[in-house]
């Protein structure tokens, strides 16, 4: 029976030789060799995770912030180099989603069965 921790390191090989990753990788060296892109980029990132930070600690996100935040994705939007890389974000993602519900199948059929369901 194969160790489990060997699978993983199989699957991790597997993903970063996967089409998806190889595509974000390159789309990723785009954004950040591009001085303006990146910064743009960086500046994105940086008003995502704000806001973010502020909902989990349940505080108000103000008016000013959110204007602001429009202001970042719409200049995102129009950047054809980051709008790529956020696609190519989402593309991987579905792929380590689908993963995720693969991997936890066994636990899912098991609470399933267990619930008489």
């Amino acid at each position: 029976m194969p160790n489990m921790y060997d699978s993983a390191y199989e699957l991790e090989k597997s993903i970063r030789n996967s089409m998806e990753f190889k595509e974000l990788k390159e789309s990723y060296e785009k954004v950040i060799g591009n001085p303006e892109t990146n910064k743009l980029f960086t500046e994105f990132r940086d008003t995502q995770m704000g806001l973010q930070e502020k909902q989990m600690k349940g505080e108000d996100i103000d008016e000013a912030e959110i204007e602001e935040a429009r202001k970042v994705v719409e200049q995102v939007q129009q950047n054809e180099l980051i709008s790529n890389l956020i696609e190519k974000e989402q593309r991987l993602s579905l792929l380590i989603n689908d993963i995720n519900r693969i991997v936890t199948k066994p636990l899912e059929e098991l609470y399933n069965f267990e619930n008489g369901q």
